[in-house]
């Protein structure tokens, strides 16, 4: 028995050094993800502005000019479908797809934000469990150096996997309204082409 509880010793032991350069690299992810989440913010809250500014009183004979003022160079993924579902008016599987295609655009934007949420408590916890082994053999053979050292790092990885994923649950919830909305122009736009062929 003492040679099984060693070796799941060793394990975890030697687990901690991973544990916490991924949450350094989790971390650093994080940081770069707030950056690119206020742009996105400022260029998503621009679009849905002018989209829902345009779109609020259309009947579906307006659609289709509507459509063709959108800019044609436009770098944002909503208004490059719309352009798309355009050139696709007449043939409805193609828009039903170019809708599908967005969601699955859109749901790898949001891939990064769910892992941040996930990982970070996981790893906060991981970095957290692993140093309290050595501690508690600190505080039973008196190093009370060793078991500050342990629980110092046991504190650290658990406020920084806390960060992470706080990161990227905020960023998460606010991506996924975007597509939200953003789909539900996209159902709005595809209906009323639907509408003008009857």
């Amino acid at each position: 028995m003492n040679v099984i509880s060693n070796v799941l010793y060793w394990i975890s032991t030697g687990l901690l050094v991973p544990v916490i350069v991924l949450l350094i690299y989790f971390f650093i992810r994080s940081i770069i993800l707030i950056g690119g989440f206020y742009g996105q913010y400022m260029t998503e809250r621009k679009t849905a502005s002018m989209l829902d500014s345009k779109i609020k009183d259309l009947n579906p004979s307006e659609i289709i000019p509507f459509l063709e003022s959108l800019p044609a160079k436009a770098g944002e993924l909503v208004i490059r479908t719309l352009r798309e579902i355009l050139s696709a008016k007449e043939n409805h599987a193609r828009q039903d797809m170019l809708v599908s295609e967005y969601e699955l655009a859109a749901d790898k934007n949001l891939a990064t934000s769910r892992i941040l949420t996930k990982m970070g408590p996981i790893l906060g916890l991981m970095g957290t469990l692993i140093p309290m082994g050595p501690a508690l053999v600190g505080l039973a053979t008196g190093d009370i150096a060793s078991m500050a050292y342990n629980m110092q790092v046991a504190f650290a990885t658990t406020v920084v996997g806390l960060v992470v994923s706080a990161i990227g649950f905020l960023t998460q919830q606010a991506k996924e309204r975007w597509i939200a909305h953003n789909l539900m122009i996209l159902d709005f736009v595809v209906e009323s082409l639907k509408e003008i062929r009857k």
